[in-house]
């Protein structure tokens, strides 16, 4: 397929490695320019092109970039034909982005995202911890394979985006539409705590948005006790904190 990824930090730059390594035809861009895409992230075929070229000619677009700068993709997404599979990684984490009115109020992250947008999205790859995303892939039934919920409300968003996450080495499972995604939100169950596809439906059935919310503040004091803001601890760190913090 032909993807498109905007953002090259952690996660962006993971999914370029990852997706080109199974030959997809992958080009990346940033809000910096293609000379700052670090060639790493181009290894394994990825090409670093302008954020103006990165939406054109694209069967999927994946969405890595801070959740507060998404409302200023509208005006480059305005062209990006109904059909094309936009898939969002970001999460709504207040310590970093400032809170949101609306989402504070309730309204489900995702949710806000396809109304900034104006378009509907897929949600993946967000409950898992970006170190995790790059170390921990496994082939299909490898016991230890761990399992990443995705949400999406068209059923063309829903198979693409169940597919490409099985590529990257990770269990896809469909949570059901969008509304639902705060399931699979910071603080949530199933949020970088490496659970299994037998794990995961429970974990999914007893999110608890408003406990969520707390557990989202919590962990990042915790961090930024330790941490500054953009640092990423070791996998153990995370995996083991948000499993003490986001359990039922």
């Amino acid at each position: 397929m032909k993807i498109g990824i905007l953002g090259s930090g952690h996660i962006g730059k993971t999914l370029a490695l990852k997706l080109a390594a199974t030959g997809h035809d992958v080009k990346v861009a940033n809000s910096r320019g293609p000379d700052t895409i670090d060639a790493a992230a181009l290894s394994t075929g990825a090409r670093a092109v302008r954020k103006e070229e990165v939406v054109n000619d694209v069967e999927v677009l994946i969405l890595s970039i801070p959740f507060a700068a998404i409302p200023a993709l509208t005006p480059l997404l305005g062209d990006l034909p109904v059909e094309t599979v936009v898939i969002d990684t970001s999460n709504y984490i207040p310590a970093r982005d400032d809170r949101i009115e609306a989402i504070e109020n309730g309204k489900t992250d995702s949710v806000w995202v396809t109304e900034q947008l104006g378009r509907p999205i897929a949600k993946a790859w967000n409950s898992i911890y970006s170190v995790t995303l790059q170390e921990m892939g496994r082939p299909g039934g490898h016991p230890d394979r761990i399992a990443a919920p995705i949400a999406a409300d068209r059923a063309r968003d829903r198979e693409v985006t169940m597919a490409l996450v099985e590529e990257t080495g990770f269990d896809a499972f469909d949570t059901g539409p969008i509304a639902e995604s705060w399931r699979q939100q910071c603080g949530s169950p199933p949020y970088c705590t490496e659970i299994t596809l037998a794990e995961l439906p429970e974990a999914l059935a007893a999110a608890d948005l408003a406990r969520s919310r707390r557990r989202t503040d919590l962990a990042f004091q915790v961090y930024g006790e330790r941490f500054t803001l953009g640092q990423n601890p070791g996998r153990d760190f995370i995996v083991q904190l948000s499993r003490l913090l986001n359990a039922p």
